[in-house]
């Protein structure tokens, strides 16, 4: 068996358990996209980092080494998703698993929401997830091994103000997973939600400069959680897990 060594904050650990695995990670240009990225390339993965930053896509892969591509897709287009799992497949040979994690918000009250803010946050947090795990099921079905994860968020457990979009996505697309592990696990595909607390990532830094940092957790952290639950033997699922930082303020 590989040897683990305690990992620094940030630091992936490197043990090769995902060796060979075809991933495909949406959002993964920056944030805990990127972090998913590092942690499954260093456990042996071939990730497809897609975003829809095109260069900044591209950019996250070469960072993150030969195991890597880059391609711009956006979670609400079809066309982009099937262009972006055949380049998975023809990059790779196969299609394991899917992370879904690409997420947008609009800070407004229900007065000041529009509606196509409204119907964007829908279209990219909770019909992307759908259309992804949609259009690469025939592959998943055919790795033998697939596996589907979903970056879910405490605003699935529970709401603040201002928030009504996101919460909305984040409540169903927690749904949408243990609907699709009850309906794909008889097919041999694994779902799992990863619930994740704040992390110090653009998606709240940039929006929230004000914001305490010290609450938040380093999203390597939570990227470690998505790693664990792809590392299960074949015969163990983990449906839903949370990852909080010890500080989170959101959450009791």
């Amino acid at each position: 068996m590989a040897q683990q060594s305690t990992p620094q904050s940030g630091e992936p650990v490197q043990d090769n358990a995902l060796e060979g695995l075809a991933v495909l990670v949406t959002g993964g240009a920056r944030g805990l996209g990127a972090a998913i990225g590092r942690e499954l390339v260093a456990a042996g993965a071939q990730v497809l980092v897609a975003d829809l930053n095109a260069e900044r896509a591209r950019q996250t892969a070469e960072q993150l080494g030969g195991k890597a591509r880059g391609v711009a897709m956006d979670v609400g287009d079809e066309g982009q998703i099937r262009a972006a799992i055949d380049c998975a497949v023809e990059s790779f040979g196969r299609l394991d698993a899917v992370i879904n994690n690409a997420a947008i918000d609009v800070t407004l009250s229900m007065e000041e929401l529009a509606v196509a803010d409204w119907e964007r946050v829908l279209r990219t947090n909770l019909t992307g997830p759908f259309l992804v795990t949609k259009l690469a099921l025939p592959r998943l079905r055919a790795s033998g091994r697939g596996h589907v994860v979903n970056i879910a968020s405490t605003a699935s457990k529970r709401a603040w103000p201002n928030a009504s979009a996101y919460h909305a996505t984040k409540w169903g697309l927690l749904g949408l997973s243990h609907a699709l592990h009850a309906e794909l696990r008889p097919h041999g595909i694994k779902v799992s939600a990863v619930v994740a607390g704040g992390m110090r990532t653009p998606f709240l830094l940039d929006r929230f400069p004000d914001i305490d940092a010290g609450t938040l957790q380093d999203p390597a952290n939570v990227a470690r959680a998505v790693r664990f639950v792809l590392t299960q033997p074949a015969e163990t699922v983990i449906p839903e897990v949370m990852v909080l930082p010890m500080r989170e303020t959101s959450w009791p």
